[in-house]
């Protein structure tokens, strides 16, 4: 069984009936992530894991901290017994650290899962922020105003986007050029070029 299906279960058994819109977003997520493959090389199964997993701290039985993202990393490793690596995307997805700063739980997060390597980071940021609440693609401004629009500006999740916006976006484009300089965009703008 792959890390990605595994991941899928869980994820399947944490949200889907309790939460089915969330259930809805991670599933986009994790089909996006599917198709970051040719980017990703041997990471692939891992970072689709990640996208099934990212957001399960949100299960009404996971709720310990009130912090999906820590809750959901301490979920995996605790009882998941997921690797390391696993954990620290859960933990740190979409720049958590800021919003986790805000709550008072950047020192937990920190001592707890460091972060991950930058480009599979980068992969899940990209994978997060250009899927919508019902699993539409959108793109990373359009998901930082729908977050804004509806949290609210008062609330510790758009005040942690609206700081963390510079470093999305930039996570965002990172992904989107290494994905047009990939081999099978480059086959693709080859074939468009040639008349049949």
């Amino acid at each position: 069984m792959s890390y990605a299906t595994w991941a899928e279960q869980i994820a399947r058994n944490l949200l889907s009936e309790p939460l089915p819109r969330r259930w809805a977003h991670v599933q986009a997520v994790a089909a996006t992530a599917r198709t970051l493959a040719p980017v990703l090389g041997g990471d692939a199964d891992l970072v689709i894991a990640a996208g099934w997993l990212h957001d399960i701290g949100y299960a009404p039985a996971l709720a310990g901290s009130g912090f999906h993202p820590l809750d959901g990393a301490r979920y995996l490793r605790d009882a998941g017994h997921a690797g390391d690596v696993l954990c620290r995307l859960v933990a740190n997805h979409s720049c958590a650290i800021t919003e986790a700063a805000g709550r008072g739980l950047a020192g937990e997060l920190s001592r707890e899962f460091r972060p991950a390597r930058r480009d599979l980071a980068d992969a899940l940021i990209y994978c997060d922020m250009t899927t919508g609440p019902d699993g539409q693609r959108m793109t990373v401004e359009q998901r930082l105003a729908d977050i804004g629009t509806r949290y609210g500006p008062g609330d510790p999740v758009s005040q942690a986007i609206t700081r963390s916006a510079p470093l999305l976006i930039a996570a965002t484009g990172r992904v989107t050029r290494k994905l047009a300089r990939s081999p099978a965009a480059r086959r693709r703008e080859a074939a468009q070029a040639c008349p049949a």
